[in-house]
């Protein structure tokens, strides 16, 4: 039986009450925080168990994770998490420069007021998690964020296409985050809630700039 919280959203995405929507996230938050390793083959019955879901959960995840390049499929092989490849990681930077900052743009026309308090409030806790090193809390705040500001745009083909952008990009940024120092990483916060509150005054200018702040520099400037 399909209930509010076992459906499709209007927006197209998984529904947060499926537990195909549930495994995806988990899979995902532990390939980018490396519990899962690059090129580590993932059997879905070993996932799960994991996860404590079923099979055919697991199957829909890993399909959706390959659409995205997070896992590669190989013949004879299997499903591995994707390698961590920095040239892929560079050219999503460039592909996010190009669609992000207008995609913040049009959150600040497009919102709505339902859609504000997932952006506005996505960093609550972020101090008590910098402070506790908790990386996987910070991740699910800056997943939770960008997931808000991209369906509040009300596109969600441009939705879609940035979370993956993300998605890839945030693989470096938590390889980044455990080189910085707390200050380092609030500061990166500060940029975030910079963005949130032009969003929630509908300056699109002003988060069309924020949002190319928080972007920052590619891999390949910072290794310079």
């Amino acid at each position: 039986m399909k209930g509010p919280l076992t459906s499709v959203e209007p927006s197209g995405d998984w529904a947060p009450g499926l537990q195909k929507a549930r495994l995806y996230g988990l899979i995902l938050m532990d390939i980018i925080l490396g519990h899962l390793a690059p090129l580590q083959v993932l059997e879905e019955k070993a996932l799960a168990a994991r996860y404590a879901g079923g099979v055919s959960g697991v199957r829909e995840a890993l399909g959706r994770l390959a659409i995205e390049g997070m896992v590669i499929r190989r013949p004879r092989v299997g499903t591995l998490v994707a390698p961590l490849d920095l040239g892929e990681i560079e050219h999503a930077f460039e592909v996010r420069r190009i669609l992000e900052g207008r995609t913040a743009a049009l959150a600040a026309r497009n919102h709505r007021p339902e859609d504000l308090p997932a952006i506005v409030g996505a960093f609550d806790g972020a101090e008590a998690a910098i402070e506790s090193g908790d990386f996987r809390a910070m991740l699910a705040m800056d997943h939770a964020f960008h997931r808000a500001v991209a369906f509040a745009t009300h596109n969600p083909t441009l939705a879609r296409f940035v979370i993956a952008l993300q998605n890839t990009a945030t693989r470096y940024w938590i390889w980044q985050m455990e080189k910085q120092s707390p200050a380092d990483q609030m500061r990166d916060v500060v940029l975030h809630r910079a963005l949130a509150e032009a969003i929630a005054r509908r300056d699109p200018t002003a988060a069309e700039a924020a949002c190319a702040l928080l972007i920052g520099e590619p891999p390949s400037a910072q290794r310079g």
